[in-house]
């Protein structure tokens, strides 16, 4: 008899081995759908911030989300009303589908689910029904397979990305910012409970049309988390009272136009971070739409901001509103090539600075004047007669800056656009003198670009707008006497009406036919262009853009920052005098068709132009060939020697690298050579 009992219970123990063996080979069997789940492109900004976001390919949105960027109450929530044992079960709670199925016999209707979290998240999967008894064992299944394959933070992390919300909503994030139009990281209980309740009904309870089910529902979630503990007694009040959305409101859509060129750069990146400020970059979108308004159906506008310390773009608006409308939204203009009118004036004459060509005291006439068959005009057709330098560019004459551009060869401008990493078209491929006055296609991001290295000390630096994005290394465009000098000039202009006295750098521009209107500025820290125009070319009539552009500087720079950064004091090499105390030959500026073009002209013999040379002590040997003394020499527009007899003379430099070095004879003529210190 015992014995026949021991055998007995071996045998039962050998079945349930076997059973289980067999049922644990049924489970880890189990073919498990992709776990890898497709969520929204999303671009940020330089901290993080949320600027815009897509949707995933069947137009859901799906939004990535880590359990440490949810709200811990939320999460409490969520597992003590949706399934107490998470943590204790190993995918189906027997326990709880047990209490379900009695509550439903004794109530002959269903007062809660059997499902477990897992369960839900395998159902959510497969996209699998609840209700037929067939599909209820596969979730089992599923879900069992789940438990032994993640861990219960990546099933629940599962759950916050599957979980409907109503509509084309999926995922806690995507709620989170449908209906409270925040992240999910910090909500109220109130917040917390509403997304809590509304998976269990995704239709009948989203409060854009089902409000009052969802207030019920969420009342619910409240009240089991007041009786648990999880929101305290003295918050009760204040959590049910909390008022519900009634709609939802729309994802951020910030710099749509940098947002969509970054996605296309790179498609297959998940999460694209910028240089951006969203906050600067929602209030420059702000101004954008503000200054439009009532300027016409077709008129728009483009503003970009950058550091120009660091070259990273702050902000960039390439339209008012991102959509397809007369004024062609969709078009980003910040990259579209324009006429710059007169904006490209002060890289002349920092040029001609450097070149020994002129100084910022320098005499210069202002009257009729032609060069082949070009004959500019100054804007308001009449003329100045002799006047200075710092005047004519304050001013913007065409006369003053077509003379400097002629005496250095419109070549040597673009050579310097080049250098500065600027694309240039020239209409006909020609270079002709018309591009100093705008003849020229560039964009107002490169104008930035340009404006950001004289702000910079003259050292060119290629903006950027990818905080992952390639810093590449400067190149010296101007000496830093040179920017100074421009940024002091442009620091004296007036500013527009109403607008601060703050010497703020800045230079504005209208091209040919009133088509664009363009302001670009700088302080110590801060650069900012403003274009304004029609995106097809078109006239606009009457847009001056020291009238219209110009404010809009003005108003970017309050946005930005309470008061302006300062520029840096003058370099030691700064030539600060005035026109009397100026070698002579700096005195009045010469154009070319008043020199003698003979072949006693001067030319700098030594050391030829592209030369790389070794400075002995600190100091370079030059010499000139033709030309009537006295001579005098100068290294990046400052003079070094003035007045000198001989031909050849000894230069005491600052220091190694590119240089432009400039003799200027007794006649007024001036040869030119750039070469490299070692």
């Amino acid at each position: 008899m015992r014995a026949g009992l021991v055998f007995a219970l071996a045998a039962g123990l050998f079945l349930t081995g076997l059973a289980r063996d067999r049922f644990d080979d049924w489970i880890g069997q189990t073919a498990l759908p992709p776990l890898s789940l497709e969520t929204s492109v999303e671009v940020t900004d330089r901290d993080g911030t949320l600027l815009r976001a897509y949707t995933v390919a069947d137009g859901r949105w799906r939004m990535a989300v880590d359990l440490r960027q949810v709200d811990e109450d939320y999460r409490a929530m969520l597992i003590a009303y949706e399934d107490k044992r998470f943590y204790q079960h190993p995918g189906v709670d027997l326990r709880a589908m047990a209490r379900a199925m009695a509550q439903a016999v004794w109530n002959g209707r269903v007062i809660s689910g059997g499902s477990t979290l897992t369960m839900q998240v395998a159902r959510l999967l497969e996209d699998s029904g609840t209700g037929a008894m067939e599909g209820k064992l596969r979730q089992m299944r599923v879900a069992l397979a789940l438990e032994r394959r993640l861990s219960k933070d990546q099933i629940l992390q599962l759950y916050m990305h599957l979980a409907p919300f109503g509509g084309n909503l999926e995922g806690v994030r995507a709620a989170s910012f449908a209906y409270f139009g925040k992240e999910p990281r910090r909500l109220t209980p109130a917040e917390a409970a509403l997304l809590v309740a509304i998976p269990q009904a995704p239709e009948s309870r989203r409060p854009d049309r089902a409000h009052a089910r969802a207030i019920d529902a969420r009342e619910r979630v409240l009240a089991r988390a007041l009786r648990d503990g999880i929101v305290p007694d003295h918050m009760a009040a204040g959590a049910l009272s909390e008022p519900v959305p009634h709609q939802r409101r729309p994802f951020p859509a910030l710099a749509p136009h940098l947002a969509d060129r970054a996605r296309a750069e790179a498609p297959a990146t998940p999460r694209h971070q910028l240089t951006l400020r969203a906050s600067l970059q929602r209030g420059l979108e702000d101004l954008a739409r503000d200054v439009i308004a009532g300027q016409g159906e077709r008129v728009q506008i483009a503003i970009v901001v950058a550091d120009h310390l660091s070259g990273e773009i702050l902000g960039s608006v390439g339209s008012a509103a991102f959509q397809a409308d007369q004024r062609a939204g969709f078009v980003d203009m910040t990259t579209a090539l324009r006429s710059p009118g007169s904006t490209l004036k002060p890289l002349i004459y920092g040029l001609a600075f450097d070149q020994g060509l002129a100084h910022p005291e320098t005499l210069m006439e202002d009257r009729p004047m032609r060069f082949g068959t070009y004959a500019p005009q100054n804007f308001d057709r009449q003329f100045r007669g002799t006047i200075r330098v710092r005047e004519a560019l304050q001013q913007s004459l065409n006369l003053p800056v077509v003379q400097l551009l002629d005496a250095m060869g419109p070549p040597r401008l673009l050579a310097a656009l080049d250098k500065a990493a600027v694309r240039a078209v020239i209409p006909g491929g020609q270079p002709g003198l018309a591009i100093g006055l705008g003849g020229v296609g560039i964009s107002l991001t490169d104008m930035v670009q340009l404006y950001a290295a004289i702000a910079r000390g003259g050292v060119a630096l290629p903006l950027t707008w990818r905080m992952d994005g390639s810093r590449a290394e400067g190149q010296r465009l101007l000496s830093a006497a040179a920017a100074w000098q421009i940024g002091d000039i442009l620091a004296g202009l007036a500013p527009p009406p109403g607008a601060p006295a703050n010497r703020l750098a800045y230079k504005t521009g209208t091209s040919y036919g009133h088509r664009d209107a363009w302001a670009i500025g700088y302080d110590g820290r801060h650069v900012v262009g403003v274009w304004l125009g029609r995106a097809d070319g078109t006239p606009v009539p009457g847009a001056f853009g020291a009238e219209v552009a110009a404010p809009v500087l003005f108003q970017t720079f309050t946005r930005l920052a309470p008061r302006l950064e300062p520029q840096p004091p003058a370099p030691p090499a700064t030539l600060l005098v005035s026109n009397t105390q100026l070698p002579q030959p700096l005195q009045r500026f010469h154009p070319r068709d008043t020199l003698a073009a003979d072949a006693d002209a001067p030319t700098v013999a030594f050391p030829p132009d592209g030369a790389e040379v070794e400075l002995l002590n600190g100091s370079l040997m030059v010499k000139v060939a033709g030309g009537q003394a006295p001579f005098t020499w100068l290294a990046d527009g400052v003079p070094v020697v003035v007045q000198d007899r001989g031909r050849s003379a000894m230069l005491t430099l600052p220091g190694t690298g590119f240089v432009n070095l400039s003799v200027i004879d007794g006649a007024g003529r001036s040869a030119r050579a750039q070469v490299r210190l070692r």
